[in-house]
C-alpha cells in the first residue's frame, strides 16, 4: 500500500495540531506507523487520501453500528441542515430523543443531553455528589470514563489508598476523593466500603470495559456492586457510553439485570455526531438546574443535527430487531475464525467478545481485569496491526481498544477479515 499523501498530511498536521491529531490514539504511536488520513466512508469501508480501501472495524470508535453513510441517517441530516445547524433553543426532536432513551432503558426516567461522553460522566458525578452530600467517588482500574480531572487518577499503593493524578495539570486535591478499585474483585470493594462507605457518593463502572481491550464484568460482581451501593446509600453509575445501544437496545445493564441510579450515554445516540447524555431516576435528575441547584449547561447540547442522526439511528435499531441478531452472528463468526487460525498456526491468543465488541490479546492468560490485560504482548500486536492494515483491514491502533462490528459488514467482509487474520498471524511466526 502507498501512504505518501498521508505521510505528507501528517507532517503538515504536526505543525499546527499537538501530535498532529485531535485525540491521542489517532497518532498510531502504539503501533509505530504513520496514520492513514481518511477521506470518506461508505457502508463497512473507509478510504484514505492515497486511495487505499479498508474494511473498517473502528466505526468512529463505536458510534457507527449501522455503518458509514446509512441512507436513512444521511437523508435525515440533509433535511435537518437545510433548516439550520443549531438554535440554542428547545426543539421537539430533543424530546423525541429523550423519550426513545427512557423507553429503551427502564432505569432512566429523565435524561439530559450533553456533547460528549466525558461531559456526561463528569456531570453525572457532580449530580451524585450533590444528591448524596458525599465526596468520594469509586472507579475501577482499567475503566475509562473520559478526561475530566477527578477521573484521571492512578491507583494507590493499596486497596484503600486514595488516588494520585494521572496527568500533569490535575491538582492532587481534586483526585484525593477518587478511589481506584480492582475490577471484578468483590473482596477489594468490600474493604473499600468498610473503610469509606459512609462518605462514598457513587461508584462508576463500565459494565463491559472497552479501554483495556474488551473485559466484561461478571454477573456476580455487578449484582454485588448494586447490593453494596444500596446498603451504604451510594449511587451506582453505569457508564454505557460505549455499550449503550450496541450490546442490546436496552443497554448492557439489561444483560446483567442491574438497575443503576444514573446511566451515561454517548456514541450511538448521536449516530456519528458529537453527543453525550446522562439520565436516571426522576428524584435524582430533578436536582439538575433549572429544576434544582446542580448546575450544568451547554450551548450545543441537544443540537438538531446530533439529535436527528441519533433519533434516526435509534428508530432503525428499535424497529429492526434482526439487526442485533445479524451483528451477533457476524461477530461470532469473526471470533471463531480468529481462534481457528491461531490454533492452526500454534499461536497463543485470547479473544474476549461481548456481542459486537471483541479484542484479540497475544497472551496465554485469561483476561478479566487490568493486570491480566497487561500480559498481552503489545510489540507483537503492533506487528499484527501493521500486517492487517496491509491486508486492507482497519483495526483500532492499540492493543487496549475494541474491534467494533457493524450491521454494514457483509459476509464477504467477515471472510476476508478472517483470511487477513490468518496471513497476519502467519507472518508473526
Amino acid at each position: 500500500m502507498n501512504f505518501e499523501k498521508s505521510k505528507k498530511a501528517f507532517e503538515e498536521a504536526n505543525k499546527y495540531i499537538p501530535g498532529g491529531v485531535n485525540s491521542p490514539v489517532r497518532a498510531f504511536k502504539a503501533v509505530n506507523i504513520t496514520p492513514p488520513f481518511i477521506k470518506e466512508g461508505k457502508g463497512s469501508k473507509i478510504y484514505d487520501i492515497d486511495g487505499n480501501e479498508y474494511i473498517d472495524y473502528v466505526g468512529s470508535w463505536g458510534p457507527l453500528i449501522l455503518g458509514h453513510c446509512r441512507p436513512e441517517v444521511m437523508n435525515a441530516l440533509k433535511s435537518s441542515v437545510e433548516k439550520s445547524t443549531s438554535f440554542g433553543a428547545p426543539t421537539e426532536i430533543e424530546t423525541e430523543m429523550a423519550k426513545l432513551i427512557c423507553d429503551a432503558v427502564p432505569s432512566v426516567e429523565m435524561v439530559r443531553m450533553v456533547n460528549s461522553g466525558t461531559e456526561a460522566t463528569m456531570s453525572a458525578l457532580r449530580l451524585a455528589r450533590a444528591y448524596t452530600g458525599r465526596e468520594i467517588i469509586v472507579k475501577f482500574i482499567g475503566n475509562y470514563h473520559g478526561h475530566s480531572d477527578c477521573l484521571l487518577v492512578k491507583a494507590g499503593s493499596g486497596a484503600l489508598t486514595h488516588g494520585t493524578p494521572d496527568s500533569p495539570g490535575v491538582p492532587a486535591d481534586i483526585v484525593k476523593n477518587t478511589i481506584s478499585a480492582k475490577y471484578n474483585d468483590v473482596e477489594d470493594l468490600k474493604n473499600i466500603f468498610a473503610a469509606h462507605g459512609d462518605n462514598i457518593a457513587a461508584v462508576i463502572i463500565e459494565p463491559v470495559a472497552g479501554n483495556m481491550g474488551v473485559v466484561p464484568s461478571t454477573k456476580e460482581f455487578m449484582t454485588f456492586l448494586r447490593d453494596i451501593t444500596n446498603t451504604y446509600g451510594s449511587l451506582l453509575i453505569i457508564d454505557e457510553v460505549m455499550t449503550g445501544f450496541r450490546l442490546s437496545y436496552h443497554g448492557a445493564q439489561s444483560l446483567y439485570n442491574v438497575d443503576p441510579d444514573i446511566t451515561c450515554f454517548a456514541k450511538i445516540i448521536g449516530g456519528g455526531l458529537p453527543v453525550g447524555a446522562y439520565g436516571g431516576k426522576r428524584k435524582i435528575m430533578e436536582n439538575i438546574s433549572p429544576l434544582g441547584s446542580v448546575y450544568q449547561a451547554g450551548t450545543l447540547s441537544g443540537n438538531p443535527l446530533a439529535m436527528t442522526a441519533g433519533v434516526t439511528t435509534l428508530r432503525l435499531l428499535k424497529e429492526n430487531a434482526k439487526i442485533y441478531e445479524a451483528i451477533e452472528e457476524k461477530s461470532k463468526r469473526l471470533e471463531e475464525g480468529f481462534k481457528d487460525n491461531a490454533s492452526k498456526l500454534g499461536i497463543d491468543i485470547i479473544i474476549n467478545r461481548v456481542g459486537s465488541m471483541l479484542c484479540l490479546y497475544f497472551t496465554k492468560n485469561d483476561v478479566h481485569d487490568f493486570d491480566s490485560a497487561l500480559t498481552s504482548d503489545t510489540a507483537v500486536f503492533a506487528k499484527y496491526f501493521e500486517e492487517m492494515l496491509k491486508e486492507g483491514v482497519y483495526l483500532s491502533p492499540s492493543q487496549f481498544e475494541s474491534i467494533f462490528v457493524s450491521y454494514a459488514h457483509t459476509d464477504e467482509d467477515i471472510e476476508k477479515t478472517i483470511r487477513a487474520n490468518y496471513n497476519a498471524l502467519k507472518k508473526l511466526l
